[in-house]
């Protein structure tokens, strides 16, 4: 971690500027510059805040338990009086998931967004019972607000979901611009393509510092059309002498329509498995953002009555996820389709870093199964929804910043999006490469970093618990999870004070105690000499300063026998 916070001493790019004086705005990202996810970002000047985008990041294989992650908050509780809005830049988990976690948190501010993005906010809220309570204001790109001091505007960009924005936010200090997540896709589906002059307008206007996706900045040229991928998955679907499977993200709604044409043409009914996947199509042809003959899609359970070369299936797991409808099919425990020779399965998506394995471990099964799988690096089936280099440079060449900072990304994906800004003109001490948390004051000619670190830490959710889960907890998870745990249980007589039985041992996945008597033997005696010589002040308060001994000294024996370092929780009740 420390390497990456010098990531600007290694390539020359400054961190901080020379102290000044004037009126400033301070903007803190919360969120989504250490990964992808957890997008989210805060402008603050004097008595007035305003947020862009609130997302959750997916857990990390080393989170047991753990469903999501959110931003860490605390800041924006404290001062939540001073928020005078939410704007959400397009509908996807990483930019809006974590509303419903964290709205009460803040006051309940009013949320701003656009059809689509609402609609899918509103459907998450119903989840948990606050779409009722949510202040939820539908917005146009053509629209303009005022928050508190802050003028807001918008302007459409392409993503791989209808209805993205791009934001400029008008301070006393100068116009701020988010782009949000965002391509610039000429011939897309469904959807105009951005408004390139309303971006070059906003930039002829002033731009002092702009904030941009950084998804893609490793990766040279242009983003490939929506539009190239759906001639390819026409060809595919045409060609396929079976039922086909496509497995997508739920909310890529070009993708999805484009799947429904192409199966119409070929003559195929279209059937939709997965909850989410189910969900993004309703509320999508809700709103028109879908559009098919209601003849072309039949349920999940009218499949079998349909020649398999007439079926395709939208499914959900293209990233590997255990219980998706695509995981439940590649272990054959899917309720309606169960994968044979001669199905073909399209994974149209590409991994998310960390999932690799868990994809690989699906295609293995379908294979197995006896289907074809056919994915991006076999077929182009997939377009990213996010900018390659030249359209970042392109972004910035129309909107002219004097300051930047790169967003939504890895540490080194920041890194190359900042050197890409040098390579148009930027200089050097006017690109920020941020930490969560960051401070970064802005004035009408100059930008700093305080120095001054707001709390910007992960906060983990299990199930209804949100943050209640610390390192501590995950720390023991995941030591259970890799060496196991030991449980030993005495029983002592109180007046005595000596042991009335045989020690239990219980063993969980650590070793099999039938298979290791010498173990257990051992490590019995061991207990038994612990306990017997038992000092006066260990026997006091319950006999815990026993029971951290017995931690301690059996943790380090079976150590040495075995190398694991196993939870030991030693149990004494006092008959």
């Amino acid at each position: 971690m420390r390497r990456d916070r010098n990531i600007n001493r290694q390539r020359g790019i400054t961190r901080k500027t020379a102290v000044y004086q004037g009126p400033k705005l301070n903007i803190v990202p919360l969120g989504g510059l250490d990964g992808i996810g957890k997008n989210m970002a805060f402008l603050e000047y004097g008595n007035d805040i305003i947020i862009i985008d609130i997302g959750i990041m997916f857990a990390y294989e080393d989170m047991p338990g753990v469903d999501f992650i959110i931003p860490d908050t605390s800041y924006l509780q404290k001062n939540y009086e001073k928020i005078r809005g939410v704007v959400i830049t397009h509908g996807h988990l990483d930019h809006m998931g974590g509303i419903p976690y964290i709205l009460k948190r803040l006051g309940n501010p009013p949320i701003f967004g656009t059809k689509l993005t609402l609609a899918l906010t509103r459907d998450r809220l119903e989840e948990f019972q606050l779409d009722r309570v949510a202040k939820l204001n539908e917005i146009h790109p053509d629209d303009q607000l005022k928050l508190g001091v802050f003028g807001v505007a918008f302007f459409r960009v392409n993503h791989n979901i209808p209805d993205s924005v791009g934001v400029v936010i008008k301070t006393p200090v100068g116009n701020i611009v988010h782009t949000g997540d965002f391509k610039f896709d000429y011939t897309p589906i469904n959807e105009a393509p951005a408004e390139f002059g309303k971006i070059a307008k906003i930039g002829n206007e002033g731009v002092l510092l702009a904030m941009s996706d950084s998804t893609n900045a490793e990766q040279k040229g242009f983003t490939v059309s929506e539009r190239e991928i759906g001639v390819q998955l026409d060809q595919l679907i045409g060609q396929a002498k079976g039922r086909v499977v496509v497995s997508t993200f739920a909310n890529l709604l070009a993708r999805v329509q484009q799947v429904i044409d192409a199966s119409v043409k070929h003559g195929r009914k279209v059937a939709f498995s997965g909850r989410s996947m189910e969900k993004a199509v309703m509320i999508a042809t809700k709103y028109g953002y879908l559009k098919y003959s209601a003849s072309a899609i039949v349920k999940l359970t009218q499949v079998s009555q349909f020649p398999p070369n007439r079926v395709t299936i939208l499914s959900t797991g293209s990233q590997g996820q255990e219980e998706s409808a695509l995981g439940r099919m590649a272990r054959g425990e899917h309720k309606q389709i169960q994968i044979r020779s001669g199905d073909t399965v399209i994974l149209s998506s590409s991994p998310i870093p960390g999932n690799e394995r868990a994809i690989a471990r699906i295609m293995n099964n379908l294979v197995d199964l006896g289907a074809d799988v056919i994915y991006n690096k076999t077929f182009d089936v997939h377009a990213s929804g996010h900018a390659k280099q030249e359209e970042l440079k392109l972004m910035l060449m129309l909107l002219r910043p004097k300051f930047f900072v790169p967003v939504h990304g890895e540490r080194f994906m920041l890194k190359v999006h900042g050197e890409l800004a040098e390579s148009i003109g930027i200089p050097r001490a006017n690109i920020f490469i941020l930490n969560n948390g960051d401070i970064l004051e802005v004035g009408k000619d100059r930008a700093q970093i305080t120095g001054v670190k707001i709390p910007a830490g992960l906060v983990l959710v299990d199930g209804l618990g949100v943050g209640d889960v610390g390192q501590v907890v995950l720390r023991d998870r995941q030591v259970m999870a890799q060496d196991g745990m030991v449980v030993i249980i005495a029983t002592i007589d109180k007046k005595t004070e000596q042991l009335v039985s045989e020690l239990d041992i219980i063993s969980r996945g650590f070793v099999y105690v039938n298979a290791s008597e010498k173990l257990i033997a051992d490590l019995k005696e061991r207990v038994k000499r612990t306990v017997e010589s038992a000092r006066e002040e260990e026997k006091e308060s319950g006999w815990a300063p026993l029971r951290n001994r017995i931690r301690d000294e059996i943790g380090d024996f079976l150590y040495q026998q075995t190398e694991r370092r196993p939870m030991i929780l030693p149990v004494i009740i006092r008959v």
